[in-house]
């Protein structure tokens, strides 16, 4: 088995094996497949099962009779582990208890969604408007810009004022620019849409006509740029069938945030902490990025 996927398995088996709770001595005995009892508490095998789904990637009976024993007892070592650490009050102390805490919500919420989503799918309509909507907050225009980047104003003035003199963009580009993915192209950053860029780069970018450099320096987070506006072109949005699996997890985020939006609603909230500012309850993330843009990126 690949020693790299064994390496995260001890801590995986201290949370999987907290699922394998000791029966009560005041319910009806029930007969339970277990894989192990490891100082009296059971490890099912159905714990045993979504373990080694979860680390192997496949079922258990895909696996080889030394795999499968090789993870029975790293999950076996996880209860002793996870088992140790409640006697000795590991488990009450305020940061362990946190990180169960919110450990339960995600885990919760996740399973809440795949199931109420189970009969809800996203149908064709339903994509359809979706994907109408996202083209219609769309950037109208594509750029297509060369930059040079330096760690100082003063060194992007000295570029600015070599440039004025005739000195040859790409050639500067490669000799000074520490944008390493675009200096060997002569600073050339391709197409792009302003969301796709850092809003200073951006909005210097849309204020430029074809062909000019930037007069000043233009500061971002990754230093200061000499921008050149090389062309300009119309955007067209992507395919239907290019962004369906995006607009898959849009419109099913949607859903599931209305119907928690309503639990939220109708839960009976009474808050003690004194925001300083006031919050909106968010029970899921929100939702994503328009199909259409692009992660911003360093220029």
């Amino acid at each position: 088995m690949n020693r790299k996927l064994i390496a995260g398995i001890l801590s995986a088996g201290i949370l999987f094996a907290a699922c394998a709770q000791k029966p009560s001595s005041t319910e009806p005995a029930v007969k339970v497949d277990n894989v192990a009892v490891v100082n009296g508490r059971p490890i099912s095998r159905n714990t045993y099962n979504f373990y080694v789904k979860g680390v192997a990637g496949k079922p258990a009976d895909d696996l080889t009779t030394e795999q499968r024993a090789e993870l029975l007892d790293n999950l076996i070592r996880g209860e002793v582990i996870a088992s140790a650490a409640e006697k000795s009050g590991i488990a009450t102390q305020d940061e362990t208890r946190a990180v169960m805490d919110l450990s339960r919500l995600q885990i919760l919420q996740q399973a809440s969604s795949q199931s109420y989503l189970k009969d809800r799918k996203a149908s064709q309509e339903e994509l359809q408007a979706e994907y109408g909507l996202q083209v219609g907050t769309m950037a109208k225009t594509q750029y297509r810009a060369s930059h040079i980047l330096v760690p100082t104003q003063e060194a992007a003035q000295k570029v600015i004022d070599e440039l004025n003199k005739g000195a040859s963009f790409a050639q500067l580009a490669r000799r000074v620019s520490t944008d390493a993915g675009s200096k060997e192209k002569g600073g050339d950053l391709d197409w792009f849409t302003p969301e796709g860029m850092t809003p200073p780069f951006a909005q210097a970018v849309q204020t430029m006509k074809k062909g000019e450099v930037s007069k000043v320096p233009v500061q971002t987070t990754f230093g200061w740029h000499v921008i050149r506006l090389d062309d300009t072109r119309e955007a067209s949005p992507p395919p239907f069938d290019s962004v369906k699996d995006r607009l898959v997890q849009i419109v099913e985020g949607k859903k599931f945030k209305a119907y928690t939006d309503k639990l939220v609603s109708e839960a009976r909230i009474e808050k003690t902490l004194e925001a300083q500012a006031a919050v909106p309850p968010a029970s899921t993330p929100a939702p994503a990025a328009p199909a259409a843009a692009e992660p911003a990126k360093a220029p």
